[in-house]
């Protein structure tokens, strides 16, 4: 292993996992790019420099050392797990580095724990970037989306750097500066929570297609190859294919029948939904993702509710209409999914003063990351055209899609209630889009109840002001000041 004290790295990456390693084999493939590598395990860099010689990297075994061999302003980018451990290594790389240098925590960290990073950091004269890196192992090494946070001055360094490992899409780089401290990982972190609601649309239609019409794994994925050749043209829907086609070496049967149905997670859903309410943001798409997997990780709720009553379920009569339907209840309900999560992106902007380029968001996502697919540039369209935009949904191209897909929405929904076949992402995404058209809600009667039992006062619809009913005394209703 090559050891040096002369900066000769622009870019350091610290943390070897594969997400960590790929990365610093992406940036050392990169014309311009030298790179500096430290893991707290010495084992671990000294295998990454042996495995690949070609790179040329930097290798140190102290933080020290690897400050030493970085060019100023120094670029640190932390691949550790999430939590204490990124902590840890943000206080030795700020022991080590100067003012105006720059640490890039690119970890899925929780957006908060961002804010309070960068303010600390900020506060040494030292520049501390979260990002946003998706596309997993293979978009580490070949190309990833990335979102990065920060400030203008961090940018204007680490902007080339990350540009040259980007994927690219369309002739552009998808990396852009998201905003200050925390949007990047914001951005991720919804980003995340629209994965989720993707893959369990998509899992839902499978459910469905093959419960509805009884075929089998394999015919389903040629109906899913079919898909992706059209307008739900995907990277999630292009594995699915792979994933149903494949056949277990064991037993001779259909991979997916022998993988055990209970999902995990890593967290990122979940902060997606929980932020969503601190927000006051429906995104009831997306939460039902991350319910559905809670509940496939209740065996001993599920075994006992087993022999609970329910329908039986019946093929449905024209199996191509069905799977007709299913698809277009399926790229409907992921529009809901997309709106839901820019809903939450812009009322984040708003609560932690972000300027967040919607379109912008759009056009890095379709290359590199997990969700990558074709109709984001239908998003990037709409924003474009209206910057104001109140609802992804409501943009003409997406209209356009409700009004071909809803009656198909409909009967799907319908055909898995009557059935007892579980779909509550493609449910709740049509009772959203439901609420959402809705020229009045049942909203007044909750607003009736609470002033009833908690005197919480409510409005009227043909008068300003706020009033409240005396529901034990005469029944009248009286005109509140402002103080109640």
């Amino acid at each position: 292993m090559s050891e040096t004290s002369t900066a000769v790295a622009n870019i350091g990456v610290v943390g070897l996992a594969v997400m960590g390693s790929n990365l610093a084999r992406n940036l050392a493939s990169r014309e311009g790019n030298t790179v500096a590598i430290y893991n707290r395990s010495p084992e671990r860099t000294h295998e990454l420099v042996n495995a690949h010689p070609e790179a040329g990297f930097v290798a140190s075994e102290s933080i020290d050392d690897f400050a030493a061999s970085l060019s100023r302003p120094r670029t640190a980018l932390i691949m550790v797990k999430a939590g204490a451990a990124t902590d840890a290594v943000i206080d030795q790389l700020v022991a080590a580095f100067d003012p105006g240098d720059i640490i890039v925590d690119g970890g899925n960290a929780l957006f908060t724990d961002t804010i309070r990073r960068e303010k600390a950091v900020r506060e040494t004269g030292i520049n501390f970037v979260g990002a946003g890196i998706s596309g997993g192992e293979e978009g580490a090494l070949l190309g990833p989306s990335i979102m990065p946070g920060g400030s203008k001055e961090a940018w204007k360094t680490l902007g080339p750097i990350l540009i040259s490992i980007a994927a690219v899409a369309e002739g552009e780089p998808c990396v852009t500066h998201v905003g200050t401290d925390g949007a990047g990982h914001f951005v991720k972190m919804i980003h995340n929570g629209i994965e989720y609601a993707d893959m369990q649309l998509i899992a839902e239609a499978y459910d469905l297609i093959r419960r509805g019409t009884g075929k089998t794994p394999a015919e389903i994925a040629d109906i899913f190859a079919e898909w992706n050749r059209g307008e739900l043209e995907s990277y999630l829907i292009e594995i699915t294919a792979e994933v149903l086609r494949q056949v277990d070496a064991k037993t001779g049967k259909p991979l997916i029948d022998v993988i055990l149905d209970q999902a995990g997670a890593k967290g990122t859903g979940a902060w997606t939904v929980q932020t969503a309410l601190d927000l006051g943001i429906p995104v009831s798409g997306i939460a039902e993702a991350v319910f559905a997997r809670s509940l496939s990780s209740k065996p001993t709720q599920r075994a006992a509710a087993a022999d609970l009553p329910g329908p039986s379920a019946a093929p449905v009569a024209d199996a191509d209409a069905f799977i007709e339907d299913v698809r277009l209840a399926l790229y409907a309900s992921k529009m809901i999914a997309y709106s839901q999560g820019f809903d939450e992106i812009v009322a984040g902007a708003e609560e932690y003063n972000w300027d967040i380029k919607k379109g912008e968001i759009a056009k890095i996502w379709r290359g590199g990351c997990i969700i990558r697919a074709q109709f984001l540039n239908r998003i990037t369209e709409a924003y474009a055209e209206d910057p104001g935009l109140v609802a992804l949904v409501t943009a003409p191209y997406f209209r356009d899609v409700m009004a071909r897909a809803q009656d198909s929405w409909r009967r799907v929904v319908c055909i898995a209630a009557e059935s007892g076949i579980p779909a509550p992402a493609f449910s709740s995404s049509l009772a959203y889009y439901d609420g959402l058209r809705a020229d009045r809600l049942p909203a007044a009667l909750v607003q009736g109840q609470r002033d009833f039992f908690g005197a919480h006062t409510y409005k009227r619809a043909d008068m300003e002001g706020t009033f409240h009913t005396l529901w034990s005394g005469d029944r009248s209703e009286i005109a509140m000041d402002d103080g109640h």
